[in-house]
Formats: C-alpha cells, sequence, structure tokens
C-alpha cells in the first residue's frame, strides 16, 4: 500500500466520503490503513495500537466494506466486549458508521429490555454489540431461533481480547464462538482489538481457536517494537515515536494525605484517580468531597445509574476528579482528561499502560501518571513495576490451563442448546480445541454417572441434577460464568445507590449504623433481610465500605517480584521521585537490606528461630516451591510473594536434602478447600479434577525452576 489514498480506495466509496466529509478526516492512521487489506480479505488478525488508536475504526471500516461488497445480509458481524458499559459507549458509533451504508447496529445485553429484544430479534441488525454471555443466552434460549438469527453471520470482533484471554472468560468466549461456527456452517472471521500485549502472535493463534494453521492470519501493529528488557520479558506494543510523557512517583502515607495532594494540585484540570480497591474508591471520594473537590465515584457495586451519572458529569465537566477502580480502565469514553492519578500500583503493566493511554489525547499534550503510594510496601511495588515498564517489558496474555469446569458448564449448555447431543459427537461441536478435546473425557463421564446428564440411545440430554443446580430461572445461572459473594442493594428512597458487604450490616457496633457509598454517608434506617435490601438517609459522616469478594489478594508475578528486588539493591526506576518518596524507598531498602543479595537468594534466621527464604519469585512460583520443599517448609503461613517461611531448626544438611528432591520434579501447590467451593461450576467435577484445576493455575514452575538454580546464602541475624 502507497499512502493514504490506495487505503480510501479499498474502502467502500460511501464510507470514504463520509469519512473524508462526515468525520473530517484527511487520511487515516497507520493502523486503520494497515488493518484494510487483510481484513477485507477475511483474514483473521489482531489490531495492537495504543489507547484511543483508533482500534474501533480500524475492525469496522473494513468489515463494513466487506458487509456491502460481498451482499451480507442478516446479523453478519458480532462485536463482543467484556462489559456493558463499553458496548454502551461504543453503539453511537458504529451505529452512525453503520447508517452510512444503509445498515443497522444494535445492542444486546442484560440490560436492554424484553421488547427491545424482540425487535432485534424481528429485524436482525447487521451488527450486534454483545457479550459472550448474552451470546450463550441467545443459543440457549427457548424465545431464540438461533440457527435462523445468526444464520447470515461472517465476522465477530473482539474488543479488549487481552481482558478476556488472560482469565477464564476467554475460554468461554472461545467455546461460544466454535459453537456458533458450527450452526452457521461457516469458519468466522475473528478480529481481536488490545493496546496492550505482551505476546501478540501467540494470542492470535489462540484467538482463531480451531482455525490455527487452517486460516490465513496476522498481527496488524503499525509500532511494533521488540523487548530488550529481562524476566522473561516480552514484546511492548507502544510506539516508540511518542514521547512517554511524564511519570512521577510520590509517597503520602494515607488517603487523606492523598486527598490533600490531589485537591491542592492541578486546579481546574480533569483528573481521573484509579484506586485497587472499592473501599479505598469510597474514602477517598468522600475525603475529597469534604475538600470542596467536585467528584465523581466509579466502581463495579454502585448502581448502574449512579455510574452513568458520574461518568456524563464527568465527560462533561471540567475541575472535577472522578475516582475508579479498574472500571474505567478499559476503552470507555470520558471526555479529554488532563490527569492520571494512580493510588498504589496496580498489579500489571498491562494495566499501567491502559490507564497511562487515557492521557495526551489532546494535540499538544503528553501522556502523565501520578503514582501516590499509600504505604513503603507499595512504594515499592510501584518502583517495581515501574521499573519493568522502563525496560519494555509487558506481560504476556496466557489464557488459565485446564478449563476443566467450563468444559463440564460447556458440555450443559450445548445438551441446553441441542436437546439431545450425540455422547460420540459432542466434541465435534468445539473443533477439538485444547481442552475441549479428548482429554474431557472424563468429565462428561462424571456429569453422567452424577446425574447432570442423561443418556438413552447414545444421546446425551440435561439430567435431574442439573435441573436442581442451575436450571433456577431458566438455566440463567449456568450462562454466568463467575459467582459473586451475597450483596445488600442499598436504597435511599426509591433510588438505587449501589451494593454492599452484608458484614457491615450484621456486626456489633456502638451507636446509629452508617455506611460509605457513592462517596457519601449514609443512616441505615431499615434492612430488608429477606429481600437483602438496605434502606437508608444521607449522614453527615462516619460511613464506612467494605467489599470482601473472592480473589482480594493482589498477586504479583515473578517478573514484578524480581524487580522489586532490583529496586531494593539500589536500582531506581527511571521517572521522577518526590522527596518524600525517596527518603522512604531509601528507609525501606535499609528496612530489607537483610532480605537481598545481589549473587542469589538469602536464607535468614532470627534469634526467635524464625527462618525466612527470601526469594522474590511472586506469589505462584514460591507456592510451588513451598508444595515441592515441604520436608522443610512451616506448614503454617507458607509463603507470600517475596519469602518462604522454614521449619525450625532447620540444618544446611536438610536444606540440601530437600533441594536434592525437589530437583527430581516440583509438586503443585495445594489448593485451600474453599477456594474449591468458589470455583464457578467446580461442583460439576470430580472433587480431584477440581482440586488439580485450581493447582496448576496457582504454579509458577518456571520461576520456581530458576530459584531453585540460584545460589543461597544463609544469615544469622540477631533480631528482627
Amino acid at each position: 500500500m502507497n499512502g493514504p489514498a490506495d487505503a480510501f480506495d479499498l474502502l467502500d466509496p460511501v464510507l470514504g466520503h463520509h469519512i473524508v466529509n462526515a468525520l473530517g478526516w484527511r487520511s487515516l492512521r497507520p493502523l486503520q490503513e494497515q488493518a484494510i487489506e487483510p481484513l477485507t480479505g477475511g483474514e483473521d488478525a489482531v489490531l495492537l495500537a495504543p489507547t484511543a488508536g483508533g482500534k474501533t475504526e480500524a475492525a469496522a471500516f473494513p468489515l463494513l466494506t466487506r458487509m456491502n461488497r460481498h451482499g451480507w445480509k442478516g446479523t453478519s458481524v458480532l462485536y463482543v466486549c467484556p462489559l456493558k458499559a463499553l458496548l454502551n459507549n461504543l453503539h453511537p458509533r458504529l451505529r452512525t458508521y453503520a447508517d452510512w451504508l444503509g445498515r443497522t447496529a444494535e445492542l444486546w445485553h442484560g440490560d436492554i429490555t424484553t421488547a427491545r429484544r424482540r425487535r432485534i430479534l424481528a429485524g436482525r441488525p447487521d451488527i450486534l454489540l454483545t457479550t459472550p454471555e448474552s451470546l450463550e443466552s441467545m443459543l440457549v434460549s427457548a424465545h431464540v431461533d438461533h440457527r435462523a438469527f445468526f444464520s447470515g453471520l461472517h465476522a465477530v470482533v473482539v474488543d479488549e481480547v487481552h481482558a478476556f484471554a488472560g482469565d477464564d472468560r476467554g475460554w468461554h468466549l472461545l467455546a461460544v464462538l466454535e459453537r456458533l461456527s458450527r450452526v452457521t456452517g461457516r469458519p468466522l472471521q475473528r478480529i481481536g482489538l488490545s493496546a496492550t500485549i505482551g505476546n501478540p502472535d501467540a494470542l492470535l493463534s489462540w484467538l482463531q481457536g480451531s482455525g490455527h494453521g487452517r486460516r490465513p492470519a496476522r498481527v496488524v501493529a503499525p509500532h511494533r517494537t521488540e523487548n530488550t528488557g529481562t524476566g522473561r520479558g516480552q514484546e511492548l506494543a507502544t510506539p516508540p515515536s511518542r514521547p512517554p510523557g511524564h511519570i512521577e512517583l510520590d509517597y503520602v502515607g494515607s488517603v487523606a494525605n492523598a486527598a490533600t495532594v490531589i485537591a491542592a494540585l492541578h486546579r481546574g484540570e480533569k483528573r481521573l484517580v484509579f484506586c485497587e480497591s472499592r473501599r479505598t474508591v469510597e474514602e477517598l471520594g468522600e475525603q475529597l468531597r469534604l475538600k470542596g473537590v467536585t467528584v465523581f465515584l466509579s466502581h463495579a457495586s454502585l448502581s448502574v445509574d449512579e455510574r452513568r451519572r458520574a461518568e456524563a458529569a464527568f465527560a462533561e465537566a471540567r475541575d472535577c476528579v472522578i475516582v475508579s477502580t479498574s472500571t474505567l480502565e478499559l476503552g470507555i469514553d470520558v471526555g479529554d482528561l488532563d490527569r492520571v492519578i494512580q493510588l498504589d500500583a496496580p498489579s500489571t503493566v498491562a494495566a499501567f499502560l491502559q490507564r497511562l493511554g487515557r492521557t495526551g489525547r489532546r494535540p499538544g499534550t503528553t501522556r502523565n501518571c501520578l503514582f501516590l503510594a499509600l504505604d513503603g510496601e507499595e512504594l515499592l511495588s510501584a518502583a517495581a513495576l515501574l521499573l519493568q515498564w522502563s525496560r519494555g517489558w509487558v506481560e504476556p496474555v496466557i489464557a488459565p490451563p485446564d478449563p476443566r469446569h467450563l468444559v463440564a458448564q460447556q458440555v450443559l449448555a450445548l445438551c441446553l442448546q441441542e436437546h439431545r447431543v450425540g455422547e460420540n459427537l459432542w466434541q465435534e461441536w468445539w473443533g477439538g480445541i485444547g481442552p475441549f478435546g479428548p482429554g474431557a473425557a472424563p468429565v462428561v463421564r462424571h456429569l453422567v454417572d452424577e446425574g447432570y446428564l442423561d443418556r438413552d440411545g447414545g444421546l446425551l440430554f440435561i439430567g435431574p441434577e442439573a435441573e436442581r443446580r442451575y436450571g433456577h430461572r431458566h438455566f440463567m445461572s449456568l450462562t454466568a460464568m463467575f459467582t459473586a459473594p451475597p450483596e445488600f442493594t442499598v436504597y435511599n428512597g426509591r433510588s438505587e445507590i449501589g451494593r454492599t458487604d452484608p458484614d457491615l450490616l450484621t456486626e456489633e457496633i456502638q451507636g446509629p449504623r452508617k455506611l460509605l457509598l457513592a462517596g457519601r454517608s449514609w443512616l441505615v434506617t431499615y434492612i430488608d433481610w429477606h429481600r437483602k435490601r438496605c434502606f437508608v438517609e444521607p449522614a453527615d459522616e462516619g460511613g464506612r465500605a467494605r467489599w470482601s469478594g473472592f480473589g482480594a489478594e493482589r498477586v504479583r508475578s515473578y517478573a514484578l517480584a524480581r524487580a522489586a528486588r532490583d529496586v531494593l539493591l539500589g536500582e531506581d526506576p527511571p521517572v521522577s521521585l518526590t522527596k518524600r518518596a525517596a527518603a522512604k524507598l531509601t528507609e525501606t531498602r535499609d528496612r530489607y537490606l537483610h532480605a537481598v543479595h545481589p549473587g542469589g537468594t538469602v536464607v535468614t534466621r532470627f534469634s526467635d528461630g524464625d527462618i525466612r527464604w527470601w526469594t522474590w519469585a511472586g506469589h505462584r512460583a514460591n507456592a510451588t516451591l513451598a508444595a515441592s520443599l515441604s520436608s522443610v517448609v512451616t506448614p503454617y503461613r507458607r509463603a507470600d510473594g517475596r519469602w518462604i517461611r522454614l521449619r525450625d531448626g532447620l540444618t544446611k544438611e536438610r536444606w540440601r536434602e530437600a533441594l536434592a528432591d525437589a530437583g527430581t520434579g516440583l509438586c503443585l501447590p495445594e489448593v485451600d478447600d474453599r477456594a474449591v467451593k468458589g470455583l464457578k461450576f467446580g461442583d460439576a467435577l470430580p472433587p480431584r479434577l477440581a482440586q488439580a484445576t485450581l493447582a496448576a493455575r496457582a504454579s509458577d514452575e518456571e520461576g520456581a525452576s530458576r530459584v531453585l538454580a540460584d545460589p543461597v546464602r544463609f544469615v544469622t541475624l540477631t533480631d528482627q
């Protein structure tokens, strides 16, 4: 392709006319230019560009061109997103582009009314914006003729593909796409969009599913650069021509101090603050409001209306702050931002890149992020993350291993969809992809043995146990991929504010019971225990926020744990450090002086008998090491991401014997029974397979092997 004119020539001429005259674009962005040829040619692809890099248009324009060129009829393109809010945000744009060609685009997710769904089913829009869970609901619903509705389907766009692929929603998405392909009787063109991927080629192979090796595919990334960093580094898709902007690291010590800094800095600007928990969002929001700052909040436990009001008001305002969890990390448009502020450290470099990409979108502005650490440990984590980022490293997106519980879910969902499935033919529905191949047979046998499935005449169909466990409300829980902890819905009059943890409503307190929600304090006036509702009235101060949830602990990777060790050994990230941050980092280095050594790992023995092995290997590698060296590791509080606690009275001889045993083969970590109970659809697996599934996900054999290869230094200390 020789230039912008050639790129426009490859698009439908009506589309090109509107791009120039309606959007006012005289040229396309590099990603948009380079995506036209492969996408109009029907290739599978992963499109990489920074946040606000025009990825939606890079996929939509070629597909609309292909739609018109080949005369596609009915619903021919699916646009799949991980969040309903992102779908709502994208719908007006895609509807506008479709309108230019006389085509239609509609939304389908859990908030869409029944009447609107009927219109969609009757009209079959050309583009359907939806989630994987809603797609599966359509496949199993008795009210949807899925074969007729999807008969014209040709292509699927997966936005924020990395947000799917790194957890079980990715496996679920792949499985649903394979079933859709079989329903339509043709392979579906698959296009993934992402801003931050460390292994785009592997991710594209994963996204292709059963089409890998059979269909043409390419990664489209105009500014793709090779990583030269360390720590199992991966490619970082960041344009080298774009300056990184200004990154600053500060230490503030408390949420109240963070609010003071935020209120004093950058007045008159629009600021987006990311926090690592809903509780911190609420506490910071209240503190900012008390200081007279115009503040809006966004997190998963606020009502949809509350979040929409906050996002709309924030998009239209100027001198204000919006405080959010990762709900605003993805591509939801909240207008032009001046600043991003990060409280403590996100768990991944990829998350930081997404958040950094929210700034610097206007001409003449640069990307920026101010880190505010609430304690010394978070300051160390932030410094480690920024060090890895500066090395050009980003996490590879790797699908969780052994999703046996999803195999169980998918087989049950398929039997709902088809009513009866041949006991020797079910594997064909997924084209033999990874977990759905022959290795899934023991799971299906268990479903039959335990009554989840019945078998008759060589056919499988839904059994009484599946009816009992999942049959409520037309098997709705079978299409929901995660189990959420119980929460109470909070109302002020008839207005829903959000949801809160029931522990706040049951714990013993002195005085009136107050909640903190939507950045405001509320007095609890009545609790409807049966319907799980809580009614409140405004209060001045004193409210409290809490959510327990599953997986509350942030798990640090091997690479980030090792980067923290590098920081403790004296390496600073190449960002601006305030005097407070530099002083606290020096103090943190002094505190860990005994725990790091440039020549390998350290085992410390304190005078009180406490023995720790400082591996700096991350949670999963340390869990693997603890299981593999069980003869010398204490069974109580065995490890965190920095260290592993060893047994009292350990001798060097016993240590050498344990290392020799571990060298013959590493063991998977032990899994708590509570974790197995928290695994959605884990009850449909044999207990040993449920345990094995979680154990494989809690391990890091590569990181553990690296640690075992390091020399070990033994140090005796007089006190802690």
